[in-house]
């Protein structure tokens, strides 16, 4: 790339670098924050970004194809089943994305091209869940809705600073990893998190879900 366009990369990473920090803390934010804590000059982020809306959807959109990359590495991985679904759940947590859908689902509109996105990762979760099931590694009664319920509550954990907080994320997760081994050491009580369920956080008040 030319250096004005390597430039204009290298501040467009900095700016989503610091929206996810800013905005996964406090949602409500300025987008003034962001441009301070990327170092940018308002003026350039707002160029790349015109509103906070638009800085959303792609700090959520940029979340979701990177889930979608975890899950992709997932399927394609042919060494051992239960490590391979480890890596999976490791990877989530330490991408963060999980804290990008905790605190920000609802707080704008997505874009329609986000939605197809939720619906090409939906069929991907389905595909992982049945291969690592198929090969015995994952507990029969585990659903997609669980694994995110897992994976958001993990990344939920804040202690000290960043190093700790990640140390400590990953030590609970080996704990979840252990339940969700197969054959499990009993049933589990009421029903998985819905695709629905999970869907409609996206939604803003006032607007409707229509699966």
């Amino acid at each position: 790339m030319s250096g004005r366009k390597a430039q204009a990369a290298r501040n467009d990473k900095l700016i989503l670098e610091a929206a996810h920090a800013v905005f996964v803390a406090d949602p409500a934010a300025p987008i003034a924050e962001v441009a301070k804590r990327a170092g940018v000059g308002i003026s350039a982020l707002y160029r790349r970004y015109p509103s906070k809306e638009d800085l959303l959807r792609k700090l959520c959109a940029d979340g979701l194809h990177r889930y979608m990359e975890l899950v992709r590495e997932a399927l394609d991985d042919d060494g051992d089943p239960w490590e391979a679904f480890c890596a999976y759940m490791r990877g989530v947590v330490a991408a963060d994305t999980p804290s990008i859908t905790v605190r920000l689902a609802g707080t704008f509109t997505p874009s329609e091209d986000m939605f197809k996105a939720a619906v090409e990762g939906d069929e991907l979760n389905r595909a992982m869940l049945e291969r690592f099931k198929s090969a015995g590694v994952l507990r029969e009664d585990v659903a997609n809705g669980d694994l995110q319920m897992v994976t958001e509550s993990v990344c939920s954990i804040e202690i000290g600073d960043a190093e700790r907080t990640r140390a400590v994320r990953l030590r609970t997760l080996e704990l979840h990893l252990q339940a969700l081994r197969a054959p499990g050491s009993g049933p589990l009580p009421s029903t998985p998190v819905t695709d629905e369920e999970m869907g409609a956080r996206w939604v803003p008040p006032g607007a409707s879900w229509e699966g």
